[in-house]
């Protein structure tokens, strides 16, 4: 199996990364969008997020890009300011080669560098088994289940809440 390489995202990603969120959005439940936004949206809100600091990671097989990562903020509050929530979008192409694993170990360093204490995975669909799994082997634990929160595909869906502890945690003051 070629390896996965991990890099910070860039601008030139942008059409890959926009290819692979219109597919998850039009045919999964990890995003509750149902409507895949542009590149130039998708562009938009990289920037908002490199420009606020956070990490925004890509995955690469053979040169090509296989999958992205970033960390944005939980809330925006201020009092959230250490807690970050992830997301992980993988080219369905090479779903189960180890790229959600990659992308979301690097994800935890990158966080952890940047001073966050908290992560939260909000995982859209209690049936998204393999999102679940893949926090869990993260060292995510499980914190609620909201039930029936969003309808998509003529269903309702949950929206699964687990939570991992980045560097101290709350073992001491930021």
């Amino acid at each position: 199996m070629t390896p996965v390489s991990i890099r910070p995202a860039t601008p030139d990603d942008i059409p890959a990364v926009t290819r692979i969120y219109a597919h998850a959005v039009a045919h999964g439940t990890a995003s509750f969008e149902l409507d895949p936004p542009d590149q130039a949206e998708m562009l938009r809100r990289m920037r908002a997020l490199l420009d606020g600091g956070f990490p925004y990671i890509t995955a690469e097989i053979d040169g090509a890009v296989a999958g992205y990562a970033y960390a944005g903020p939980y809330r925006p509050r201020v009092a959230y300011r250490y807690s970050v929530e992830d997301s992980i979008y993988i080219d369905p192409a090479v779903q189960r080669r180890g790229v959600g694993r990659a992308l979301i170990m690097r994800l935890i360093a990158d966080s952890e560098q940047r001073g966050f204490r908290q992560m939260i995975a909000v995982i859209g669909d209690s049936a998204q088994t393999a999102s679940i799994e893949l926090h869990r082997a993260a060292g995510f634990r499980m914190i609620g289940n909201i039930e029936n929160v969003g309808y998509k595909f003529d269903r309702w869906l949950d929206s699964v809440l687990m939570q991992r502890a980045l560097g101290p945690g709350a073992t001491s003051k930021p």
